[in-house]
C-alpha cells in the first residue's frame, strides 16, 4: 500500500528551521555592513572641558571580522575629516569605562567611545563639531549621519557625588559629638602614657632637674609634629605651675618658632608669664645626627629627670632613647612612625602608638571641642568600617550570583519611576 509523506506537521517545520539556518550567513554576506544605529555624540559630562563621548547601541553580526572608525571634523563648512580610531566591533564598551555607575551616560551594553585633547587631537571647549561613525568589513563600508557636538567645562563634577555625601556625613557627625561634649562629660580610654605625664613633672620638680622634650624629626607641614607642638603647650602650662625648668631642643627653625609661641602662651595661661625665658626653646642643627649628639650631650650633662620624645623619628631614636634610659630619667615617647615603635617601646617607660599621639592633646585637656572631635572621628571610622563590609559582602555575591549590585538598584529606582 502507497503512503504520501505529511508535509503540513513537524517535518515542514523542521525543514523550514534547517533552510534559515543555512540561508543565514549568506543573507548576511549578501546585505553587507549596515550603519550603526542609536549613535550618540554629547559633550563628555563631569569633565573639566575639552573632551566628546560618542556611544551607540550594538549591530547584529559585529565581531572581530568587522571594524569601527572614528571621524572628527569641525562643523564649518570645508573643515577636514581626520580618522581618531579604528577598532575591532566586539571592544569599546560602556562597561569598561571607569566611572562610576551612577553617571553612566548609556547603558553598560553599549559601545561608547571617549574622545579627548591630547595624542593629536586638539579640542576646544565652545567649537562645534561633528563626529561620523562607520563600519566596515575590510570590503565594504557605512556611515552614520555625522552628529554635532560641542565640548565644555561642567560646573559640578557628579563623579565625586559619593565624596560629597561622605563630607557632610562625617561633618554631621562631628558636628553632633561636639554639642554632646558640651552638654556631658565624653568618656575616653585611658592612656597610660599621658596619665604619667603629671608623674614625670612632678619627679622633675621634687629632685630640682630640669624636663626635656623633642618634637621629632619633622617640619611644622606634618601631622605628627603639630601633634607635639600641641601636647608641648599642655605640658609647659603644668611645669610653669610647678615652676620647673623645660629644655626645648630644635633641629627646625620654623618649628622652634611656632613652639617658642606655644610656649609662651602656655606660661601665660598658668599665670605665671616671669617663669617663661625665650631660650627654653633653642635651635641646634638640621643635621640628623649631629643633632643627635647635642641631645646627648645634654641629657649626659643636665640629667634631666623626663624625657619626652613626640612627633616622628628616624634611626636616631635608639641613640636618643638608650642615652636617656642610662641616665635614669622618665621616658615617655608618642610617634606615628611605625618602623621606630619597637625601639620606643624597649626603651622608654610609657609609648603613645600611632593615633594615641593625635588623640593627647583632647585627652590632656579634656576640652569639650577637642573630645567631641575625637569622638567623632571614631564614630567615622566605624560608619567607614560598616560600608567596607557592607561593599565586600555584596561585591563577593554579585561574583557568586554573576551579577552587580548596582544594577540591582539601578532596576529598581526605574520600577519605582
Amino acid at each position: 500500500m502507497n503512503t504520501v509523506f505529511d508535509m503540513t506537521g513537524w517535518p515542514r517545520k523542521l525543514i523550514l528551521v534547517i533552510s534559515l539556518v543555512i540561508a543565514w550567513p549568506a543573507c548576511l554576506w549578501a546585505a553587507g555592513v549596515a550603519a550603526p544605529r542609536e549613535v550618540r555624540v554629547f559633550d563628555t559630562p563631569n569633565d573639566g572641558g575639552g573632551g566628546l563621548t560618542v556611544a551607540w547601541a550594538l549591530e547584529p553580526g559585529e565581531g572581530p571580522a568587522t571594524h569601527y572608525q572614528i571621524l572628527l571634523a569641525e562643523a564649518k563648512d570645508g573643515a577636514a575629516v581626520k580618522q581618531l580610531a579604528e577598532f575591532p566591533a566586539n571592544s569599546h564598551y560602556a562597561k569598561e569605562i571607569k566611572s562610576p555607575w551612577w553617571t553612566r551616560p548609556v547603558p553598560k551594553t553599549y559601545h561608547q567611545y571617549d574622545i579627548k585633547t591630547g595624542k593629536g587631537v586638539e579640542l576646544k571647549d565652545g567649537t562645534a563639531y561633528v563626529v561620523t561613525l562607520a563600519m566596515t568589513n575590510g570590503e565594504e563600508r557605512a556611515e552614520t549621519q555625522a552628529a554635532p557636538a560641542t565640548p565644555g567645562p561642567n560646573w559640578i563634577n557628579w563623579n565625586q557625588a559619593n565624596n560629597l555625601l561622605l563630607v557632610l556625613l562625617f561633618g554631621s557627625v562631628l558636628f553632633a559629638s561636639i554639642q554632646a561634649a558640651k552638654k556631658r562629660e565624653i568618656f575616653l580610654r585611658r592612656i597610660a602614657g599621658l596619665d604619667a605625664v603629671d608623674e614625670a613633672i612632678g619627679r622633675a620638680t621634687e629632685l630640682g632637674k630640669p624636663i626635656l622634650y623633642l618634637t621629632g624629626a619633622g617640619d611644622m607641614s606634618e601631622p605628627s609634629t603639630i601633634a607635639a607642638a600641641v601636647i608641648l603647650g599642655r605640658v609647659a602650662k603644668r611645669v610653669a605651675a610647678y615652676e620647673t625648668d623645660l629644655m626645648v631642643p630644635h633641629r627646625d627653625p620654623i618649628v622652634m618658632a611656632v613652639c617658642q609661641e606655644i610656649t609662651k602662651q602656655s606660661y601665660l595661661e598658668a599665670g605665671k608669664p616671669d617663669a617663661f625665658k625665650e631660650d627654653s626653646n633653642f635651635f641646634i642643627t638640621t643635621d640628623q645626627f649631629s643633632y643627635t649628639a647635642a641631645v646627648d650631650g645634654i641629657m649626659l650633662r643636665r640629667k634631666p629627670a623626663a624625657n619626652f620624645f613626640m612627633g616622628s623619628y628616624f634611626a636616631e631614636s635608639l641613640l636618643l632613647t638608650e642615652t636617656g634610659a642610662s641616665t635614669g630619667a622618665i621616658q615617655i615617647a608618642g610617634t606615628d612612625s611605625d618602623h621606630q615603635l619597637p625601639f620606643f617601646v624597649t626603651t622608654c617607660d610609657y609609648t603613645l602608638i600611632g593615633e594615641e599621639l593625635y588623640a593627647a592633646s583632647a585627652y590632656l585637656s579634656r576640652e569639650p571641642v577637642q573630645v567631641g572631635t575625637l569622638r567623632g572621628q571614631d564614630i567615622g571610622k566605624g560608619i567607614i568600617l560598616c560600608v567596607l563590609g557592607i561593599g565586600t559582602i555584596l561585591a563577593t555575591s554579585g561574583i557568586l550570583f554573576g551579577t552587580e549590585f548596582q544594577t540591582l538598584f539601578l532596576d529598581f529606582f526605574r520600577d519605582v519611576k
